[in-house]
């Protein structure tokens, strides 16, 4: 490939198109991959069991609760994320889909009660039940930011 044939490619639309669109959507990611990292954070923070030191001694029940945990809340931010066109619009739809997210993930904590301790007891099928509760609302929120 001689050097003209190089500039010429280099100099196409579809090139010139991803130079300028890949850092944006590299920013688009980091933002709303630290949303996702705050919002876990915080929830396993307000929890009222450990689910990362369950995890570390191998309480296969706390596992899948916490990955219903990370899947719940990307589901909406990959929402907020797809309907916004800046950083400032995922940052605002991102904080406030992880707020009620994280609302809700309480508030079915507090319903379904006694799952906490089944779960402290290694009890997989209360995990999984909290996990589908907490998808289901991932989905409706999911479904709220499309309007």
């Amino acid at each position: 490939m001689d050097s003209s044939s190089l500039t010429t490619v280099l100099e196409s639309p579809e090139v010139q198109a991803f130079a300028t669109g890949f850092p944006t959507t590299v920013a688009h990611l980091g933002v709303t991959l630290g949303l996702l990292v705050v919002g876990a954070v915080i929830y396993a923070l307000l929890t009222p069991w450990k689910e990362i030191a369950l995890i570390r001694e191998g309480n296969a029940a706390a596992s899948v609760a916490f990955a219903g945990v990370l899947v719940g809340l990307a589901i909406p931010l990959a929402v907020s994320l797809s309907v916004s066109t800046s950083v400032r619009d995922i940052l605002i739809w991102g904080v406030a889909t992880v707020v009620l997210q994280l609302l809700v993930f309480r508030i079915v904590d507090l319903l379904l009660t006694g799952l906490p301790q089944r779960i402290h007891e290694g009890e997989v099928s209360a995990a999984v039940l909290l996990v589908g509760a907490k998808l289901a609302t991932a989905v409706i929120l999911a479904a709220a930011l499309t309007g």
